[in-house]
């Protein structure tokens, strides 16, 4: 199964409406929007099966990006790359969007809900391991982890095995779970480098609409 294939299938499952603004890269957090009512009907399952996994912090703060967090991140994020692969929610578990910690096989969502759990049970608050839905260069849905440190926002992506900041990915960046509850999400403003995809690119594909 190749990531092209799997990136595709996890285009299908996002909304349009994409809170999207003009935001200067940098190494700069990325800005909320402010909370919305959307979330991932996906997401939501998943916390009704495994409630453990959607529990909110306990307002610790976030770690600072010393050399050694950040080697720890990058590790975690090669060790699940390299540990699971890429297969589509209909091949694994036989529908189009199933939200899981994988075993073995997984796809883009299940890949970042794999990293939060590792980070989490390393010591990482709660509060700065969030899931974050974005769009690529080509329009399409994609799911990645947003780590909060205290200062620069990084990505952890099945796509590469390196960190990353926000601003040094090629995404816009739509929704986020709030650093308050993982249950709640929040719009984001944020357009990464070299992007290549604007708002305009939903008006008519259906893979921009909610199921």
């Amino acid at each position: 199964m190749t990531v092209r294939r799997v990136l595709q299938a996890c285009g299908a499952s996002f909304a349009a409406g994409l809170l999207i603004g003009a935001a200067a890269p940098g190494p700069e957090p990325l800005a909320v929007a402010g909370q919305t009512d959307w979330a991932p009907r996906a997401f939501k399952l998943f916390c009704h099966r495994m409630p453990q996994e959607c529990l909110p912090g306990k307002g610790e703060p976030s770690f600072d990006a010393t050399p050694a967090r950040l080697h720890e991140l990058e590790a975690v994020n090669r060790a699940v790359n390299r540990r699971i692969e890429a297969a589509t929610d209909f091949d694994v578990y036989g529908v189009s969007e199933h939200w899981a910690l994988p075993a073995t096989q997984g796809d883009c969502e299940d890949y970042a809900l794999l990293k939060r759990h590792i980070l989490i049970e390393k010591g990482w608050p709660v509060g700065s391991v969030l899931l974050t839905v974005v769009r690529d260069r080509k329009g399409q849905g994609h799911t990645v982890l947003t780590v909060r440190t205290g200062r620069e926002d990084q990505i952890l992506d099945n796509t590469v095995d390196e960190l990353r900041t926000w601003a040094q990915t090629p995404y816009l960046y739509v929704w986020r779970q709030s650093e308050n509850d993982p249950k709640v999400w929040v719009g984001l403003w944020g357009v990464a480098t070299d992007t290549g995809a604007g708002l305009e690119d939903c008006e008519g594909d259906v893979s921009c609409v909610m199921p």
